[in-house]
């Protein structure tokens, strides 16, 4: 049996893929698994600003497609970059275990953070949550991979990113802080991973064995939030 997962390209999505193909050979270890990599709209255009681009949805819309069409059997996503309503003709079929939730500061602590430091971030809400407590703080603009916004350490004071993303790709810039949700209350379903495939498709019964039931649960409970 050969199962085609569609991925984006970036080296956090193909772990994330290559992770879902792991769990998948572990319980089923006849299986083949092909990564069939996707070139979404968000890895396109690297310097509009997301919610320029109509936000949510940029980074999965043409990796469903690819399930849709046929040319891919699941798509794997992070969680998070999912829209709040359903995609017709698919079904979210696994949530496996989450990683950590919590987004972090690179290159400066929180508590060390000067009056009027610079911090890089692409997201309105790291920014407003940052600036209700922080309103000295300016913000820069923020994209690209995690390679390339570790880089921006050097050109500012500190750059926020998901801890799960250092975790996976076992990063470990000089100074992490991860912030907890009094400080930085994290994105829906930041830290997990979403398992998709055609609501038809025979796949559900296979993917449903790689489902952790508590993540399953905080993110149905998330991303009903997010629904509403």
């Amino acid at each position: 049996m050969r199962i085609r997962v569609a991925t984006r390209g970036s080296a956090l999505a193909r772990w994330q893929a290559d992770s879902v193909a792991g769990l998948l050979t572990d319980v089923a270890p006849g299986i083949e698994v092909e990564i069939v990599v996707v070139l979404t709209t968000g890895d396109r255009d690297r310097t509009t600003p997301l919610e320029e681009m109509g936000g949510q949805g940029v980074f999965v819309k043409e990796v469903q497609t690819a399930v849709l069409e046929g040319r891919a059997d699941l798509a794997v996503h992070s969680a998070k970059d999912l829209p709040g309503a359903s995609t017709d003709g698919l079904v979210l079929a696994a949530v496996p275990e989450r990683a950590d939730p919590r987004d972090a500061l690179v290159g400066c602590r929180w508590v060390d953070l000067p009056v009027g430091a610079t911090v890089a971030t692409g997201s309105i809400r790291r920014r407003a949550h940052l600036a209700h407590l922080r309103p000295d703080l300016l913000f820069v603009g923020l994209r690209g991979n995690i390679e390339t916004r570790l880089a921006r350490v050097s050109d500012v004071d500190a750059v926020v990113t998901a801890m799960a993303a250092l975790d996976r790709l076992g990063l470990a810039p000089d100074i992490v802080d991860p912030l907890e949700p009094a400080v930085l209350l994290p994105q829906v379903a930041q830290g997990a991973l979403a398992v998709e495939c055609r609501d038809d498709d025979e796949l559900r019964t296979l993917l449903a064995t790689i489902e952790d039931p508590s993540a399953r649960r905080a993110v149905d409970a998330e991303r009903a939030f997010l629904a509403e």
